[in-house]
């Protein structure tokens, strides 16, 4: 009986390599067990750990019998803190707090006093004197962050009487047998009016979108509070509020469960990778230090995000961090999280400028052991306050053994972004015809990923929307988008890339991940690129909008591109085919740019090739039945030509490429077709 490897070492039996590292992996394994001893004395990683929101900021409790509102801060490095605000006409030394051997301050509201001036929305802050100075702070867990004027920012403390009732459950997810397919979307941008959109529009208008179209998830980036809207949320200042541009925490619940009625999971854009500088709003030298939250000296400051990185090794910043996972987990009901700028937070550079073409690449002195026991942290919170969370990292690296279990050696995440994947469709685009391109590499690239990790498959991300680079439909259609996407023009540019954008996401659909994502209009080709109103284009929302007019338009093409998607995503819920392992290779002609593979059950036969359809085509089926068309991109309903010609495929006792059966078909120039075997049809 082989013997099974310790705790944090059993990656290596899967992947060898990793065997001249194993002491790297015991050193991990050891530190993790270490701060685990450390957070069961006080109740373990569901204990105060990630209870911080209930203990710090503002909590209704009693004091000496007497009822009323505690707020608690954490600031060991201040001279004094007092509470300021409406309720005490912001008289900085009406309510001064007391601090604890711990560095916690803290003041005690009794009901008997307060109970009419400490009431709900009250706009509040705290007066902080320092080393530093003194300076009046938003509170750090506080709830509820509101602008006033152009640039200043006040906490609110929220406690609505009618707060929101909740009426559906969670959705279940089995990630084992479904396909993860998420709809990414940013809430203020989501509209087509110019202007910011709403938590209550977004519920209204897009979640039925969504749903037609079929996808299981969403994610909702930018819902932490952050002062600069055109940092897409990524700069944020307040951990604890949700984006008051967007609405209130009532119609974020609303919108939460209004999704999961209709079946879909809310996921989380987190970021923990990093905060934002800002003193007014923010945390930077809250206690008059440097180091309260963030790292001191040479590794504080981001050298290219202009941002804060917090230090993980502090018990104050870990319980800050989980606690802020579990506020969102069950006060929002959220489904997970994308963690975002996981490579900056696991390696001391960065990762910027890297290739990471060697494995000394992950393990040298340039990790941070203390920020990747964070995640391991967060990924085991996660899963113990919910059992079927989703954590997705956002990892350009590869750092092996990311999305595989802490007790593997992993770092607990379900999933990992595909990053590789739309950077390469658009240098291909770029770099060469598509008459040019190698079906083989195409193929190899979407199938390179690590065994036994899942990942997130995408065509392109939202950052490849921002001004400065172009959309896929950009890249295949440019300026003609504007002008010629009607159905009753003829355009030789506009027909190539119809065909492109439903092939390219065709294949990386089915053959690039165990999940699959899509920026919000990616799916039918928005034509305007993302700018959020700046100084550079005198404030406009022009370009921070959706436009759904277009979609709408049954007369053009971007109606066709939708109607694709919707199919694509039901390719997917009706045959499962995104955690099928056994993917096979069943044929590949450079010279006719073509390649057919089985997935899910199903036969994917794809001709590339710009010009030269495939007719009485021979391709290898892997079962002795019959096949039946249930998807084909030529259809006219998909923007196509309609000129494939039937549905049934008897197969023949005809040998081809190791398999002892084949079919014939037609597939035109630069289409694909989808089979699936005669019994297994679902109509």
């Amino acid at each position: 009986m082989k013997k099974q490897k310790p705790f944090g070492l059993r990656l290596i039996d899967s992947d060898p390599l990793l065997k001249p590292y194993t002491s790297q992996f015991t050193k991990r394994a050891k530190y993790y067990e270490q701060v685990k001893i450390q957070i069961e004395k006080t109740g373990g990683i569901l204990g105060d750990i990630s209870q911080g929101h209930h203990y710090f900021g503002f909590n209704r409790g009693e004091n000496d019998g007497q009822d009323g509102v505690w707020y608690r801060e954490w600031a060991p490095g201040a001279h004094s803190l007092s509470l300021i605000g409406d309720f005490n006409d912001w008289n900085r030394d009406a309510n001064p707090m007391t601090v604890d051997e711990w560095g916690i301050w803290h003041i005690f509201l009794p009901d008997v006093i307060y109970v009419d001036r400490f009431l709900h929305s009250v706009r509040i802050k705290v007066h902080v004197v320092s080393d530093y100075g003194a300076l009046d702070r938003i509170p750090a867990y506080i709830q509820r962050v509101i602008q006033e004027g152009d640039t200043d920012y006040v906490g609110q403390y929220w406690t609505p009487e009618n707060s929101y009732q909740w009426k559906n459950a969670n959705p279940c997810f089995d990630m084992e047998k479904e396909g993860l397919r998420i709809y990414e979307a940013h809430i203020g941008m989501a509209q087509e009016a110019e202007r910011v959109g709403t938590f209550t529009e977004f519920t209204d208008n897009i979640l039925p979108r969504i749903i037609d179209l079929g996808y299981n998830a969403i994610q909702l980036m930018a819902i932490m509070e952050h002062p600069y809207y055109g940092s897409f949320g990524y700069h944020v200042s307040n951990y604890f509020a949700v984006s008051s541009r967007f609405g209130t925490p009532e119609e974020l619940k609303e919108l939460i469960d209004t999704a999961h009625a209709m079946g879909l999971l809310v996921v989380m854009d987190l970021v923990h990778s990093h905060a934002i500088k800002n003193l007014n709003e923010g945390l930077n030298y809250f206690d008059g230090t440097e180091h309260q939250y963030f790292h001191s000296g040479v590794k504080r400051e981001h050298i290219a995000w202009d941002s804060l990185c917090f230090d993980y090794s502090k018990y104050e910043v870990q319980r800050f961090l989980l606690s802020n996972i579990r506020y969102w987990l069950e006060t929002f009901r959220f489904d997970g999280f994308r963690f975002d700028g996981v490579t900056s937070m696991l390696y001391t550079d960065h990762g910027l400028g890297r290739e990471f073409t060697s494995y000394d690449d992950y393990f040298d002195s340039n990790l941070e052991l203390d920020a990747m026991v964070y995640l391991m942290l967060a990924n085991e919170l996660l899963h113990e306050v919910k059992q079927d969370g989703i954590s997705i990292a956002e990892d350009m690296s590869g750092m092996p053994g990311l999305a595989r279990p802490i007790e593997d050696g992993g770092v607990g995440f379900d999933y990992r972004l595909a990053m590789g994947i739309p950077d390469y469709w658009i240098r291909l685009l770029k770099e060469k015809k598509d008459e040019n391109w190698h079906i083989g590499e195409i193929y190899g690239m979407l199938r390179n990923r690590r065994s036994g990790e899942k990942h997130i498959a995408y065509v392109e991300s939202h950052d490849q929307s921002i001004v400065g680079d172009k959309t896929l439909a950009m890249q295949l259609m440019d300026a003609e988008l504007y002008t010629d996407m009607s159905v009753f023009t003829s355009n030789i540019r506009i027909a190539r890339g119809v065909s492109l954008h439903k092939l390219i996401r065709l294949l990386t659909f089915s053959l690039g991940g165990e999940g699959y994502l899509n920026f919000m209009g990616n799916e039918f080709g928005h034509p305007e690129w993302i700018d959020f109103p700046r100084d550079g284009n005198n404030f406009s929302y022009w370009y921070a909008r959706r436009q759904w007019h277009l979609v709408d338009n049954e007369t053009l093409y971007y109606r066709h591109l939708n109607t694709f998607d919707r199919s694509m995503q039901h390719l997917e819920s009706t045959y499962k085919l995104q955690t099928d392992e056994d993917i096979q290779l069943l044929l590949i002609h450079e010279d006719s740019k073509q390649i057919v593979f089985s997935c899910g059950g199903l036969v994917f036969a794809f001709n590339f090739h710009p010009t030269d359809s495939a007719s009485d085509w021979r391709i290898p089926i892997p079962l002795q039945t019959d096949y039946c068309l249930v998807l084909n991109t030529d259809d006219t309903c998909f923007g196509g030509n309609g000129l494939v010609d039937g549905d049934k495929y008897p197969w023949q006792d005809i040998t081809m490429n190791g398999q002892k059966q084949s079919i014939q078909i037609y597939v035109p120039a630069r289409c694909a077709l989808v089979l699936a075997p005669k019994h297994d049809k679902i109509e």
